[in-house]
């Protein structure tokens, strides 16, 4: 694929640790208040290529959980970070160790990070990040009706997609989505940072589309969604995001997925692959990184 990679803008941003918080009892769709785990920290037990459905917790973010302290920076953190950037830890006694962006999380605003679990396990909760930005403004040549985001450059090009006889991309998902699954995050007015939620009230649907098996981390798509402007429904269109967060007991709530491609025309077609994970691209991309 030709990409526009001498255009797009590479820009250091800064991030911390975000300690988790906890405000008592939060109700869910089912009348029952609960207090769980949820956003923020290090996540030690969980990452990408683990399911992220009926963990003891809501909305766990696996890895590492960044912001930055300001809200003006960390809005530029929440925009600029793309799905593969290389991130960096620069204290503690993990410092020097780097991984990978895998998506964020509107609401609490959070960036999260894939560490190697060696490097995971050193670290202590109050470190500082240097995440390398790339990706926004992203355009493909041979992709014309696909609007790109939040995903970098160097990870589309490992993930080696091919474009089919009728001119359309072929995505690699592992489910595949009708409009009405979609959730929280909907009337945004822009998925350039964030997440909008798969909703899993429904037992019979969550079967059906396999969203019992789903993974941190797993590619899917959404159909007759157009996310150019913010999600909305457009029939013909098609979304494809990333799963960032795991499953939530609040209502019109569940897995995030950060957008990475969409198309207002069905430019894309999605097809099954139950390997359509990010775990699947991260050595290829960590070798073409130099990491």
């Amino acid at each position: 694929m030709h990409i526009n990679k001498d255009k797009l803008v590479s820009m250091a941003v800064n991030a911390n640790v975000d300690h988790p918080t906890i405000r008592s009892y939060r109700g869910g769709f089912d009348g029952r208040a609960r207090i769980t785990l949820g956003t923020g920290g290090i996540t030690y037990s969980h990452a990408i290529g683990d399911n992220c459905m009926d963990l003891a917790g809501d909305h766990v973010e696996p890895g590492v959980s960044m912001a930055n302290p300001d809200s003006g920076q960390n809005a530029a953190v929440q925009t600029f970070s793309c799905v593969g950037n290389v991130v960096t830890c620069l204290s503690g006694p993990a410092a020097g160790a780097q991984g990978f962006v895998t998506g964020t999380h509107g609401g609490v605003e959070h960036a999260m990070g894939w560490f190697a679990k060696e490097d995971l396990e050193k670290m202590q909760g109050d470190e500082r990040f240097m995440i390398r930005t790339c990706g926004q403004g992203m355009k493909v040549e041979e992709t014309p009706d696909v609007f790109w985001i939040n995903l970098d450059p160097d990870l589309l090009e490992v993930m080696d997609l091919k474009i089919d006889e009728e001119g359309k991309l072929v995505f690699p998902v592992v489910t595949i989505l009708p409009p009405y699954m979609m959730g929280s995050g909907l009337g945004s007015s822009s998925l350039m940072s964030g997440d909008y939620d798969i909703m899993t009230q429904d037992k019979e649907a969550n079967e059906k589309f396999g969203l019992n098996n789903l993974r941190f981390g797993d590619f899917v798509a959404v159909l007759d969604h157009d996310s150019t402007y913010g999600a909305h429904y457009k029939d013909g269109s098609v979304t494809i995001g990333v799963v960032v967060h795991s499953d939530s007991f609040t209502s019109g709530h569940g897995p995030g997925l950060t957008v990475v491609a969409t198309s207002e025309n069905g430019a894309i077609k999605p097809v099954v692959d139950e390997e359509a994970n990010l775990r699947r691209y991260f050595g290829p991309l960590a070798q073409r990184k130099g990491l």
